[in-house]
């Protein structure tokens, strides 16, 4: 695959957005190499690297879907309908790459605020979307499935003593025709600071 709407490194920031629905073919593998190296560019404060990525495709996806569905269903969240059980599974099905994304919490650390942390965590997975989206393919980042639901992020060999998870990248090519989307003009959320008030 090439990428199709990255004229310029800045026109890629510019114009990436989220993709919920997808299907294959997901990156290659030496694309999702890329994509993963991207990662590590990341804001780090102390390079404590307190990122976690746990790569989920081919058959392993269903056993996902039938992990996380059942243990929502047991947690006892009233969303998870039949008819929204069957939606997710429908959904999980056409995506042919998630990548779980989690923290990892350092215990031993005492001189980087978690914070920063979850930060540079949030910062290596804005680094995936980009690298994604440059190489011409979509992602949609899922807190569903079971995000926080302990089970789930155990299951993904992720202990929640050890691990904060964060949510779900989906991964592949755009199923549809993705608009451009219709975004805010930075003036409204900027001041300019020129001395104490």
């Amino acid at each position: 695959m090439t990428a199709t709407s990255t004229a310029t490194p800045l026109h890629a920031l510019t114009t990436r957005r989220s993709v919920k629905f997808l299907r294959g073919p997901a990156p290659k593998p030496d694309e999702l190499e890329q994509i993963l190296q991207a990662a590590m560019s990341a804001p780090d404060h102390g390079a404590l690297r307190p990122w976690r990525f746990v790569v989920i495709q081919g058959e392993a996806i269903g056993k996902l879907a039938d992990v996380a569905l059942e243990a929502v269903k047991r947690s006892g969240d009233p969303r998870m309908t039949p008819e929204k059980e069957k939606s997710v599974r429908e959904w999980m099905a056409g995506v042919p790459l998630f990548v779980a994304v989690a923290q990892k919490i350092a215990h031993d650390n005492t001189k980087i605020p978690e914070h920063e942390q979850l930060l540079a965590t949030g910062c290596a997975v804005m680094n995936i979307l980009n690298a994604t989206h440059m190489l011409g393919y979509g992602a949609f980042w899922s807190t569903g499935v079971g995000t926080y639901v302990e089970d789930v992020q155990n299951a993904l060999g992720l202990d929640s003593l050890d691990y904060r998870f964060l949510g779900y990248l989906a991964i592949g090519t755009p199923a549809c025709a993705v608009p451009p989307a219709k975004r805010p003009d930075f003036r409204d959320f900027v001041t300019e600071w020129t001395g104490p008030v």
